[in-house]
């Protein structure tokens, strides 16, 4: 698993390491222990949960449970510019206008690939308001994304080769 940090000097290191921790709990190796914030604790993790071997996710402070204090997202532009508490709330609302409550996981779509909620709620400006989701589709991963703010979606995104990079776009 690839994963790629900055020093305090600005310069910045890729690194390869393997897998020694189920973060989401599927039976999979999926996450790399180590002391993420220099707390001299060795209770972080980086993520690769999408399978494509490229770091996806940070997390700090992992309990005894598995359960995180600070959970970071890449929102694909390649920064942990999503800040989310694993257990915080957010508001977001669904294709049909209504407003919902929940997350970071949640059930956007009605398809549930692994039998659970697995659509990714990211609030990239912080503000409490969904901002981008990701859905873990059958035919291929589906994003959304609210170009303006107003918690309405504008554009869906598509990846239907799989690689993790959106194939289309259709503004809504």
């Amino acid at each position: 698993m690839d994963y790629c940090l900055a020093g305090d000097d600005g310069t910045a290191a890729i690194w390869n390491g393997q897998p020694d921790l189920d973060l989401n709990g599927d039976g999979r190796l999926d996450a790399i222990g180590l002391d993420f914030d220099g707390d001299g604790m060795h209770d972080d993790a980086l993520a690769d949960l999408d399978g494509d071997g490229t770091v996806d996710h940070a997390v700090l402070d992992l309990d005894n449970d598995g359960t995180a204090e600070s959970f970071y997202t890449d929102d694909g532009s390649g920064t942990w510019a999503v800040a989310v508490d694993r257990n915080g709330q957010l508001r977001w609302y669904g294709l049909d206008g209504v407003e919902h409550t929940g997350g970071p996981l949640v059930d956007f779509d009605g398809v549930h690939v692994r039998g659970q909620s697995d659509d990714r709620l990211i609030d990239t400006d912080e503000n409490g308001v969904a901002d981008r989701v990701l859905c873990a589709g059958r035919d291929g991963a589906t994003g959304y994304v609210d170009t303006d703010g107003d918690g309405k979606w504008n554009v869906r995104l598509t990846d239907t080769d799989g690689d993790g990079l959106s194939d289309g776009a259709t503004n809504l």
